[in-house]
């Protein structure tokens, strides 16, 4: 079991069968991001601005609800690690930080998602929906 490292955030990990370089690049990719940005099913439209200092715009659409996630990349690093900020209703609209590392673990690659800076309340359904989301990232990169 993963202990969280600090009251507000929470670490999720995954390893995928594909190599590194192509887990990272979907994570800048506007074309394929909303293919698997998307918990819970529904759909996914993107804008991203993928250098440090862009900004992204991801909206999940469930039903007639959509959901705003914004943000600005901090940290781009090639394979190895990603960091930017992320806003929504779910964090009270101020910044919380994802940080998202790229690990080569044999022919695949170990994800760990680290999001701090959460409000207490949200951090179980955040915890819940990025581990959908790595699941449904391994499947489009099968």
């Amino acid at each position: 079991m993963t202990v969280d490292p600090v009251p507000g955030s929470l670490v999720v990990r995954r390893t995928i069968p594909v190599p590194r370089e192509e887990v990272f690049a979907a994570w800048l990719d506007p074309e394929t991001l909303p293919t698997w940005m998307c918990p819970g099913g529904g759909r996914t439209t993107a804008e991203l601005d993928p250098k440090v200092g862009g900004s992204f715009r991801i909206v999940m659409h469930h039903g007639s609800e959509a959901t705003e996630h914004t943000g600005t990349y901090l940290v781009i690093e090639p394979p190895s690690r990603l960091s930017f900020t992320w806003i929504s209703s779910y964090t009270d609209m101020l910044p919380s930080v994802v940080t998202v590392e790229f690990h080569t673990r044999g022919d695949g690659t170990e994800v760990v998602l680290t999001h701090e800076r959460l409000p207490a309340r949200h951090v179980d359904a955040h915890k819940k929906g990025w581990g959908e989301i790595l699941a449904t990232l391994e499947i489009a990169l099968r």
